[in-house]
């Protein structure tokens, strides 16, 4: 099938369009000028400023516990409620779990704040406030694409499990676990994503000394930018493209392995 130059060039101009601010980013970490306005000279001393900087690695540490904690608990819950979901068909489930999805961040955060504060007291927003609102709104994204993986299977290959005698909890860890895990990875990929890079959520149920990324760059890009950003923001695009490649070497494993164990039974 011969395709257009026409076809080639837009999608040309689209990765140019997502990938040039992304390699901007990268060689501007190595810049020998504070103004970050033109290229001076390659140095590797941002990176070693970045090292040093206590307030940034506080920050940073933050917001990996916060990103990790929550991805696990929204992974873990947004698994549960993709299955059921997929199992039961009622009305209130969806809107329950996916409702957040659809409200508008300010308006999550807000609504947060005023729970955390009217429930448990004005000097309650902390670290596990931010973990508790990461985790709620991550919890759709994982739930559905579960449930969308599991639309897409076979509901023959339950019904022939029970029929051999298995029982629900053996047909879930044997059956649908494994089938289910590349969606379950790409939920926890999601919610790590969307969880260390938030700042509307988290502006307002940190509190005050809860340092996160997200807030600490917000403060200095207030006065500059300098390459100590650009060092970060390179990092922190290294730390994704690790676990996107993780999740691809081990998604592939899992379904290879259900394969060969449908085959020997």
């Amino acid at each position: 099938m011969r395709r257009s130059p026409l076809l080639w060039i837009s999608a040309a101009a689209v990765f140019a369009f997502l990938y040039i601010p992304l390699i901007v980013v990268v060689v501007f970490s190595f810049n020998d000028s504070k103004l970050n306005a033109g290229w001076v000279g390659f140095t590797f001393k941002w990176y070693s400023i970045l090292v040093n900087d206590k307030a940034m690695m506080d920050a940073a540490l933050n917001s990996l516990f916060i990103a990790f904690t929550a991805s696990f608990l929204a992974t873990l819950l947004g698994t549960m409620a993709g299955i059921a979901m997929y199992r039961y068909k009622t009305r209130i489930l969806p809107f329950m779990t996916l409702t957040p999805l659809a409200m508008p961040e300010i308006l999550l955060g807000v609504s947060l704040l005023l729970f955390f504060i009217s429930v448990l007291g004005t000097e309650s927003l902390s670290l596990l406030t931010v973990i508790i609102a990461h985790t709620t709104f991550c919890i759709g994204f994982v739930a559905i694409i579960v449930r969308a993986r599991l639309i897409g299977m076979d509901e023959s290959i339950f019904e022939a499990a029970r029929d051999l005698g298995a029982t629900p909890w053996q047909t879930f860890r044997l059956i649908t676990f494994p089938l289910i895990m590349p969606a379950i990875i790409a939920g926890l990929l999601m919610s790590f994503t969307l969880s260390i890079d938030d700042f509307v959520i988290t502006f307002f149920t940190a509190g005050v000394g809860v340092p996160t990324l997200p807030l600490t760059i917000y403060t200095m890009i207030k006065i500059a930018v300098t390459p100590e950003v650009n060092a970060l923001s390179t990092l922190m695009m290294l730390l994704t493209l690790g676990m996107i490649i993780i999740a691809s070497k081990v998604a592939p494993g899992f379904l290879e392995e259900t394969e060969h164990r449908g085959e020997d039974q």
